[in-house]
């Protein structure tokens, strides 16, 4: 069998412009054939010439993880060395500068360089002010780039050079480039991806808009995801049951209100392994509810009632992870409960990006991990009603959540600050 696809193939033997792209589909390859035969292949080609090479990626740890601990994995680290504190990596004996994009605290890093060779990871998930500065920097007759991405909404800056006049050898990849996938992967990502902007993007590797509801699987069948918490499974029932000996952990997330907005808390739990995740209740407490403004001691008040009913209900919470964003309340809520529940502990929330909290959920909803009690389904107003009204703004070039109200953003918050620390951990599994 060949080591590459036709495809590759393809950029191996057309890929010697200044700008040399691959966009497209996860999975499909595009990396793979970077960090086995592009990468090294450069470097070799421009070893002793003047000029700095450099692998620039989101973070340092994305560009170890995506790029050198493969490449290492093949070559051995005597050829791929480790990131030093300087940033610099020993790669098939040149010095390359590896930093992260993400900022733009890192063009000071690339002003004055002069680039003989760059390769970018993750592309189109820079600061932009950083690939304009590499584009100047790019000086020598022979300096060239190679980089791979995964296609965004196509008013993106990235898509804009792309579409521009210049020296470029673009190829666009689908899942379906790549002949060396299990069918039975590809078939369960297209599964978990169908009906959102990710298939689009993931599967077909096209530049889409953000546009429609979000979660539309989910909103066309709630019920598809109902499941009841059993001690033990009745063969005459054909609602999915979830063991409660099976539950590993019980979370609740808490996003603080403001004037229009309320006060919204989500339990979830997760079974052993990351199998499922699932909502167990959620409530949201708006200031016209007591015909006055909630104070912080109401809101202990609140907080304290609702892990109640959860340890009533479900068990043990181990967790209640609220906004950080404002820390003086959530000192207050860590007093009230820590001290009434000691088994749990209370701390302030990651908030990762609100778009990788969405497409690890529409990857849940996809796979059927993501499931809801019959609580969630009868609640009116309540976080089903929440999932099935987000959709993305029509009127912004990014792709992001709408918040005007029309949709709780404050229950679908609390609901991801319960379990995004898991991220991972639930798409490894999936």
């Amino acid at each position: 069998m060949a080591l590459y696809s036709k495809k590759q193939y393809e950029y191996i033997n057309n890929a010697n412009k200044r700008w040399n792209i691959k966009s497209g589909a996860t999975q499909s390859g595009k990396t793979f054939l970077d960090y086995t035969y592009i990468i090294p292949m450069r470097i070799r080609a421009c070893a002793g010439r003047p000029g700095l090479i450099f692998i620039l990626g989101v973070s340092k740890g994305t560009i170890e993880r995506n790029v050198l601990e493969p490449m290492r994995n093949i070559y051995g680290d005597k050829l791929v060395g480790n990131i030093n504190n300087e940033n610099i990596a020993r790669i098939f004996g040149e010095n390359v500068y590896c930093l992260g994009a993400e900022k733009v605290s890192q063009v000071s890093k690339l002003r004055g360089a002069s680039v003989k060779y760059c390769y970018g990871d993750e592309i189109a998930d820079w600061n932009p002010e950083v690939f304009q500065m590499l584009k100047s920097r790019l000086s020598k007759a022979y300096s060239c780039f190679d980089g791979a991405l995964n296609p965004q909404s196509p008013t993106h800056w990235l898509k804009t050079f792309i579409d521009s006049d210049v020296d470029l050898y673009l190829q666009e990849y689908t899942i379906f480039d790549n002949p060396f996938l299990d069918s039975n992967y590809v078939k369960n990502l297209c599964n978990e991806y169908e009906g959102t902007i990710y298939y689009l993007r993931y599967i077909e590797g096209k530049w889409c808009m953000a546009e429609g509801t979000i979660y539309k699987k989910f909103a066309d069948n709630p019920s598809r995801y109902l499941c009841s918490i059993v001690d033990r499974i009745d063969s005459t029932v054909v609602t999915r049951q979830i063991l409660r000996s099976d539950i590993a952990e019980i979370v609740i997330g808490l996003d603080f209100g403001g004037n229009k907005s309320g006060h919204a808390f989500v339990a979830t739990a997760k079974t052993r392994g990351y199998k499922e995740l699932i909502a167990l209740e959620s409530e949201i407490y708006y200031n016209k509810d007591f015909n006055h403004e909630i104070d912080s001691n109401k809101l202990d008040e609140l907080a304290v009632a609702f892990v109640q009913r959860i340890y009533d209900k479900y068990g043990v919470v181990a967790y209640l992870y609220y906004d950080n964003a404002e820390t003086v309340l959530g000192r207050g809520i860590k007093n009230a409960v820590e001290s009434k529940f000691p088994q749990t502990t209370v701390r302030g929330a990651r908030k990762h990006k609100v778009n990788d909290r969405i497409a690890c959920t529409v990857r849940l909803v996809g796979a059927d991990r993501m499931l809801i009690t019959q609580s969630i389904l009868n609640q009116k107003g309540g976080l089903k009603d929440a999932l099935c009204n987000a959709v993305y703004d029509s009127k912004s070039k990014e792709d992001t959540r709408l918040d005007d109200f029309t949709s709780n953003i404050d229950l679908l918050d609390a609901y991801e600050y319960s379990w995004e620390r898991d991220m991972k951990r639930f798409l490894d599994v999936i």
